[in-house]
């Protein structure tokens, strides 16, 4: 599996609109961005720190590995997986709740 982190707004937009929002950095970038499930925690204090509502979409790799690059994140010295092509709603397995945990997260429930 991989994951993209999103708001739990933009998922319910997603399910509306048949579409995963981008955001700037995706639009800038030239894909989505995703995280495996060991990178998952880190992006989460990383890049949505104070965030109350976020969730993570759990999408199997295998309908999208065409489409999916494992590229150097050079601040992070590891290999991130990159989705270029549309994220549908109907590509996500699951949605785990993301909950604050000190000065991080920690992976709650399936919603």
């Amino acid at each position: 599996y991989v994951y993209r982190l999103a708001a739990l707004a933009e998922w319910k937009e997603a399910q509306k609109t048949g579409r995963v929002p981008l955001r700037e950095i995706d639009e800038k970038d030239g894909y989505i961005h995703l995280s495996t499930r060991e990178q998952l925690l880190e992006t989460a204090r990383l890049h949505f720190t104070g965030a109350r509502d976020l969730v993570a979409l759990e999408i199997p790799l295998g309908p999208i590995v065409s489409n999916v690059r494992f590229e150097a994140a050079p601040k992070r010295g590891e290999a991130f997986p990159h989705l270029y092509a549309p994220l549908e709603p109907t590509m996500v397995k699951r949605v785990l709740a993301i909950e604050p945990d000190g000065d991080g997260f920690r992976i709650g429930d399936a919603l």
